[in-house]
């Protein structure tokens, strides 16, 4: 039972009420109310209308929304029997979008967005220290991560959040801060700042070495997969470096990350070619050896990246405070770069 027009009733009597004036009470139910009443499609199928109304392809739509191509089709269709209207015409490479699609597709999309700008609000005002990171999986796990204690002891009350997936795009993600991305630098409508350029090092264990130089056509070369067969391009720039022409590059093992590599030359299995940045501490230790004191330039480097200040997207924080993590990660970047050198 509701007490409220009885409790209300017996405050007037006292007096209270007439002196400070009602409750909304009857706003509150109103709105409770409304929100009760109110009859919504389901948010996924506005989700897979509007995927694939942008993109004109349920395919597309499938692959943005990590979902199958029925999945989408069965939840758009669903829609347009709820609204009663077709909203997509279905035809035989491309769909084409009736007016009543076009109507619910504009008001979706600018409703997605105001709904994404108010959860990035919500989050930079509760998180004006944290700064979200994006990383290649190699250097943030060999030469990121190893050092985070020495950016947290020089800035305690910064805070990271560091991802490594591949496909994640800083030129079209809201919440990533800053990236680090291995290539040429050049990333369009991005801003890059060299970090720093590979160097590549041949290594093995240190017993290899320990009857003198290696007679490297005796050796099994360790590779780490590359495309376009930059893998042995890198073993010939070095060898070349050596002035050793005698070493058949296309044989050896074979490993999709550098990790398993380094860990097969740590066990003594053969020679291995990497950047001598990723085997710092097994350098460091003892663990690994050069086989030469011989580095050679990659044709890549580390870069760091972030969206021009204009182009960010919602930005909610005053500018000053959007750049000071920033600011500060960057900063240390560079001077453990420094000093590694």
């Amino acid at each position: 039972m509701n007490d409220g027009p009885r409790v209300y009733r017996d405050a007037w009597r006292a007096g209270i009420l007439r002196r400070f004036g009602a409750p909304s009470f009857r706003d509150d139910v109103t709105r409770e109310e409304t929100t009760l009443k109110r009859k919504m499609p389901a948010l996924n199928a506005l989700k897979a209308f509007e995927a694939a109304g942008t993109s004109g392809s349920f395919t597309r739509a499938a692959e943005q929304l990590n979902v199958t191509q029925s999945a989408v089709s069965r939840q758009v269709r669903q829609l347009e029997e709820q609204l009663g209207e077709t909203l997509l015409e279905r035809h035989h490479h491309r769909l084409e979008l009736t007016d009543a699609g076009r109507a619910l597709l504009r008001t979706l999309q600018q409703s997605f967005d105001r709904i994404e700008l108010t959860v990035r609000t919500i989050q930079q005002k509760s998180d004006l220290n944290r700064l979200r990171v994006n990383a290649p999986p190699t250097f943030a796990s060999r030469w990121l991560v190893p050092r985070l204690t020495r950016l947290h002891a020089r800035h305690p009350t910064l805070e990271l959040s560091l991802t490594t997936h591949l496909q994640d795009s800083l030129a079209d993600s809201t919440t990533l801060d800053c990236a680090i991305r291995f290539g040429d630098g050049e990333w369009p409508g991005l801003e890059s700042s060299l970090l720093m350029h590979e160097s590549h090092i041949a290594v093995c264990a240190p017993a290899l070495l320990a009857q003198g130089p290696l007679d490297l056509t005796q050796q099994t070369l360790l590779h780490v997969l590359a495309g376009e067969n930059q893998r042995y391009l890198t073993w010939r720039h070095w060898l070349d470096a050596a002035h050793i022409d005698d070493v058949d590059t296309s044989g050896g093992y074979e490993f999709d990350l550098l990790d398993h590599a380094i860990g097969a030359a740590i066990a003594g299995l053969g020679v291995t070619m990497a950047d001598r940045h990723m085997i710092a501490r097994e350098l460091a230790d003892g663990r690994l050896a050069p086989v030469r004191d011989i580095h050679v330039d990659g044709r890549q480097s580390y870069w760091f990246v972030v969206r021009p200040v204009a182009a960010r997207p919602g930005e909610a924080r005053p500018e000053p405070q959007a750049s000071r993590p920033l600011q500060l990660f960057r900063e240390w970047l560079q001077e453990e770069i420094a000093a590694a050198r």
